[in-house]
């Protein structure tokens, strides 16, 4: 073999114990190493997921705070949030159960390759700004700047949580 595809492969092998070691940074290395490979965000969108729906807000410029709950019956409460397009909304994210539970907004499309991701590497942690966990009875926040009409979606990815019926939508109107 080439001693580049030998090197590739030494890379691959390792990435397993790279993930044990770094737990929350292996999301942000998976979307650097995405980009790496020309898979970079376009011009002036969000890098990484929820650039669909818009992009991260200033919580000092929010034009409205929403208040979520979450609780160990999987469930958000409200489980539909309706906003205005280019609205910035603050969402206080409150878990009200005796588990960790988190809010992450995006496509279904991506919230499911997000949730598959998760029940492989359970322990990783988000780093994303479209995404916020909270520990058992402790708040969190959040802050969106919805700049796409649509409907949207929000779940929380603990393994076992999304497929419960753990997910909420977001209707951005015009």
């Amino acid at each position: 073999m080439k001693p580049r595809t030998l090197t590739a492969l030494a890379a691959f092998a390792a990435l397993p114990l790279a993930v044990q070691a770094h737990g929350g940074d292996m999301h942000k290395g998976m979307m650097k190493m995405h980009e790496s490979h020309g898979a970079a965000p376009a011009q002036g969108e969000h890098e990484g997921h929820a650039a669909a729906l818009g992009r991260p807000g200033d919580p000092r410029k929010a034009t409205r705070v929403v208040e979520v709950a979450m609780g160990d019956d999987m469930r958000f409460s409200p489980a539909k949030i309706e906003v205005k397009r280019g609205e910035i909304i603050r969402f206080v994210v409150r878990n009200t159960g005796q588990v960790r539970h988190e809010m992450v907004l995006g496509t279904l499309a991506e919230l499911k390759e997000h949730a598959e991701m998760m029940r492989k590497h359970p322990d990783m942690e988000h780093d994303d700004p479209n995404a916020v966990s909270v520990d058992p009875g402790k708040t969190g926040e959040l802050t969106w700047q919805f700049t796409k009409a649509g409907s949207f979606d929000f779940a929380c990815l603990v393994p076992g949580h999304f497929e419960a019926g753990m997910a909420g939508k977001i209707a951005v109107k015009q």
